[in-house]
Parts: C-alpha cells; structure tokens; sequence
C-alpha cells in the first residue's frame, strides 16, 4: 500500500484544504488514515448512516421494505433529488425511498426516512457501529437547524460503517448486501469513479472488472466520497473528506484518488 500512500500524500500535497482519508485493503488487512478523527460537516454521506437505521427497524419488525408511504405536501424540500417534484398523494415504498435517498442523493427521500425512524434512533444505529464522533441533529434543507449543532462525520467513523457492511456484519449479512448492492447503483459518478474504466470496456481485454458501493456528500467547499472498492477479487474501503477547497479542485483530486486505488488494486 505505501505506493498508494505516496501517491495519494502527493495528491493532497496540491490542495489548500483539509482532507480525512481513510483506507483499508480487507484483502491483504493493510490500513492507513490520515486525520481519521476530525470532523468534518456530513453534506449527504450522512445519509449512508440513516440507510442503516432504516434496515435496522426492518430488522426489528417495526415495517418492511414493501410498505408503502403517501406523499405530503410538508416532504417537499429542495437540493438534490426528484421527489421534490413528485405529485402529493404519490405512493413509494420504503425500499424504493432508500433507492432515491442513495442513488440520486434525494434530500426528500432523506426526510421521510428520518421521520419514519426518529432522529434518535438514527444515533443509536450510529452508536451501537461505533460512530463514536459523528453527530445527526438535523433533517436536511430546513429553515430551523437544532441548535445543538449540525451534522457530523468523521473518516474513522463512516469507515467502521462501511468496513461490518463489507464484511456483512452491518445489521445482518443479508441487509449488508442489499445495501451493498444499493450503494453499486450510484447516478453521482463524478469523484472517486470519474477516471475509472468505463463499465461497458472489454475487461477480457487486460483491464480487471470494477464495482464500487459508494456515496458522495458535497456542499460548497466541502467534498466528499466513501465507499467500497470491488476490483478482481479483492475489496477496499475508502473514505475521502474534504473541507475548505475548491470545489473543481477538490473534485478533480477525489476521481485521481479513486484511480490512483483502482490501479493499485489492478496490480
């Protein structure tokens, strides 16, 4: 891993801002981190832990990935996502909101899960994976923020989550996978897999086949992407944040660190 280190070191070494980089080959059981503890503002990653909490109530009966939820006119909020301009009265289910609230990042969808699961619970799913500094005070895009604080992440924490759903002890083995397989439908493609071999190459010819489970969270300035490397076989965690950069530059340094592990995870 130090050639990935050393590469990724020169990366950031460009950068004004403030990275938290965290990364774990579960092939090979090499870890290295790189201001692992430090908080950074969640933007939409925070919505992989709330993804959690939701197959954590499935897991306990409260409902189940088929109920159906009823759009109201009080969902609606703005920033990304679609069902901001779904009709009111339109009918989803959960499994098919967790979709939106990953793939398309959809700050909507993100609210009725919250609100179905409580802000409470949410925490304690955080907690009981060891989440141990990220904070949920808020639901997204709203007018009064709790003034306690905002959201929270830090890379050690978010990799811990990542880490028991590649291992799939995230809830159960088989909410790991659904969740897994989730994460692999991203739509936001533009940081870690922006320089990655187009899924539809010939991977017979040379190149080794790639997937990768992942969320992105980005504001103005702050930038960040996590996920799981699938590259041949092996597997690695990846947790990239970053604060108070640019934001072409911030993205540009995110697709060459995805493609920095993707080359070495090939070899």
């Amino acid at each position: 891993m130090k050639t990935l280190v050393s590469r990724i070191q020169d990366l950031i070494d460009q950068s004004k801002g403030t990275w938290a980089i965290v990364l774990e080959d579960l092939s090979l059981g090499e870890k290295w981190e790189l201001n692992g503890d430090e908080l950074f503002y969640a933007a939409s990653v925070i919505k992989v832990p709330i993804m959690a909490a939701v197959f954590n109530a499935v897991e306990r009966g409260e409902f189940s990935l088929s109920d159906q939820i009823v759009l109201k006119e009080e969902d609606y909020v703005g920033g990304s996502g679609i069902l901001q301009h779904f009709t009111t009265g339109t009918a989803l289910s959960i499994q098919d909101i967790i979709m939106l609230m990953i793939i398309q990042s959809d700050n909507t969808a993100t609210n009725i899960l919250i609100d179905l699961v409580g802000i409470d619970s949410v925490v304690q799913s955080m907690n009981e994976v060891g989440m141990e500094k990220s904070t949920l005070y808020n639901k997204l895009m709203m007018n009064n923020p709790n003034p306690k604080g905002f959201n929270q992440i830090s890379a050690n924490d978010i990799a811990k989550l990542l880490k028991q759903m590649a291992i799939g002890e995230l809830v159960s083995a088989k909410a790991s996978e659904q969740m897994i397989n989730i994460m692999k439908k991203q739509q936001i493609k533009d940081c870690l897999p922006e320089k990655l071999p187009s899924p539809y190459s010939n991977f017979n010819n040379g190149m080794t086949a790639w997937e990768l489970a992942h969320k992105t969270g980005w504001i103005p300035g702050t930038r960040h992407d996590v996920g799981i490397f699938f590259v041949g076989e092996r597997k690695l965690i990846a947790t990239v944040l970053s604060e108070e950069e640019d934001d072409l530059v911030s993205k540009r340094i995110l697709s060459e660190i995805g493609e920095a592990i993707y080359n070495y995870l090939s070899n």
